[in-house]
């Protein structure tokens, strides 16, 4: 397999009061637990895996950048979510490894970081 150097993904992101940084465009400061953003995460992953099942690839994918752009604690809720084409270093290695493990189309179990839960959804 060719070893890809450069992905695109989506991603959808809630904080939590261990965040790196605890504050977003949503709310300032940010005071729910990693608990809370975990359990909300699980809910909109389990929503588009069952909109993927139904529906297919293209109304999940609309489904999360809609998702993201209300929900998500990152600047790029502007975008959908969209991080745009970035290489390896550029993130937080979590966040990183998840993005380039995963198939385009395909969408990451919960990840971790220093910024909070996210979940990821590789387009290129």
């Amino acid at each position: 397999l060719p070893s890809i150097d450069r992905v695109q993904v989506l991603h959808l992101l809630k904080k939590h009061t261990g965040s790196r940084r605890p504050a977003s465009w949503r709310c300032d400061p940010i005071t729910q637990s990693k608990e809370e953003s975990i359990r909300q995460i699980t809910e909109y992953r389990n929503t588009f895996q069952q909109l993927l099942e139904t529906d297919g690839v293209n109304a999940m994918t609309q489904a999360f950048r809609d998702t993201a752009q209300q929900e998500s604690d990152c600047g790029s809720h502007e975008r959908g979510g969209d991080l745009g084409m970035f290489g390896r270093g550029q993130m937080q290695k979590p966040f990183e490894d998840a993005s380039f493990a995963l198939k385009v189309g395909e969408m990451s179990g919960l990840v971790d970081s220093d910024s909070g839960i996210h979940i990821i959804l590789r387009v290129a």
